[in-house]
């Protein structure tokens, strides 16, 4: 019993020091992410849209910068996590960011049940609701529309519908649908997975089959999680900048980690049958507004390949598209400065132009200092 009792506090012993140390780590970064500006915003709470409370979190250095909505991967991933990635971004655009339907701390507000219904359609009219609320409570006519993984498949939709309420879409991650890329890309992991002696991931990945018809949500995680490992260095990567990101948000507790897990299950298994029909071309092709992708190089869940064919199928008064080298899935965190410098080449300017401001013959973006102190207004 005195050498169990010995063990359980060096146990409590080893977590507090992990906390502590983590709390350390957010405390540092949230100074280093603090807004100083007389001229810029903090504000982060819930807002009422699509009739439950919804997350919302605006920050920026200039309220009359360009306004950039992001809508977020997963399914009911929380973008929130890469704040500190996108700390350059905000200052040149003020970054909207909002946890869906289904994800983050929305979901840890209202639960499964409050969640439903869940659908495309939904979080696409949710969308709706944010951009109108982002052009008012930031008195803009209109915002750019970033769009990542999955909030590809319903961002392009608002973007259509929507046109007035928007300069440009930005798709990265661009999903254009699960049954186009079955077959080759199912190969395609089998192979990898096979030149790396990978054994058990071939066994599951020919379990699971190429047809995500016949996948249950574990299964798609599992042929999502298998995919990604086939790409040995980019998986790497990508789990790095996960687990970091996850376990030292600024601002997120252990409870906003948990709800985090759950509203990624909880999507996945409300949205998959809506996410294996999606097709990009099925969708539509014809955008009022200009149109640019910025893809990883490396992203082997949504292929450059795949994304750059529905590019080339796009109709826009203006359309653009660029790889990120050294980056796979979650190209705009895995190289933020890379996704910055194609922002003020081809999207900042064209906004500043459009809303008539200065400064539209484009930036290319220099070394700037971070600094200040945090001034936080709640949204309610």
């Amino acid at each position: 019993m005195v050498y169990l009792g010995l063990v359980l506090a060096a146990c409590v012993g080893m977590a507090l020091t992990v906390l502590l140390r983590r709390s350390a780590r957010q405390r540092a970064t949230r100074a280093e992410m603090g807004i100083r500006s007389p001229r810029g915003v903090v504000e982060e709470g819930f807002a009422r849209i699509g009739g439950i409370d919804q997350w919302i979190g605006i920050r920026g250095e200039d309220r009359e910068n360009p306004v950039l909505l992001v809508l977020h991967g997963g399914p009911g991933s929380s973008y929130t996590m890469f704040a500190p990635h996108m700390r350059r971004w905000e200052e040149h655009f003020t970054i909207v960011q909002w946890d869906q339907r289904g994800g983050g701390r929305t979901y840890r507000r209202n639960r499964a049940a409050g969640c439903r219904p869940l659908s495309l359609e939904q979080l696409a009219r949710d969308a709706e609701e944010v951009a109108e609320y982002a052009r008012k409570r930031l008195g803009k006519e209109r915002i750019v529309l970033l769009a990542s993984s999955l909030g590809t498949t319903f961002g392009m939709r608002v973007a259509r519908r929507r046109p007035e309420l928007f300069y440009a879409y930005v798709g990265v991650d661009q999903n254009t649908g699960m049954r186009r890329r079955r077959e080759q890309g199912h190969a395609a992991v089998v192979e990898r997975l096979r030149a790396q002696r990978a054994m058990r991931g071939v066994r599951e990945m020919e379990r699971k089959g190429a047809d995500p018809t016949r996948w249950s949500a574990r299964d798609y995680e599992a042929v999502a999680r298998w995919t990604m490992r086939s790409d040995a260095a980019g998986f790497r990567r990508a789990m790095k900048l996960l687990k970091d990101a996850v376990w030292h948000a600024p601002g997120w507790s252990l409870r906003d980690i948990r709800a985090f897990v759950q509203g990624m299950h909880f999507s996945t298994e409300e949205l998959l049958g809506e996410m294996v029909r999606f097709d990009a071309w099925t969708e539509g092709v014809r955008f009022e507004i200009p149109f640019f992708v910025f893809q990883g190089a490396c992203d082997v869940l949504t292929t450059p390949a795949l994304a750059r064919a529905y590019f080339e199928d796009v109709v826009a008064p203006e359309k653009h598209f660029a790889l990120i080298a050294d980056a796979g899935h979650f190209a705009a965190f895995l190289q933020p400065d890379e996704f910055l410098r194609l922002l003020l080449s081809h999207v900042r300017p064209l906004a500043l132009e459009r809303a008539g401001g200065a400064g539209a013959t484009g930036e290319t973006g220099g070394e700037t200092s971070i600094t200040g102190e945090r001034v936080s207004a709640r949204v309610e």
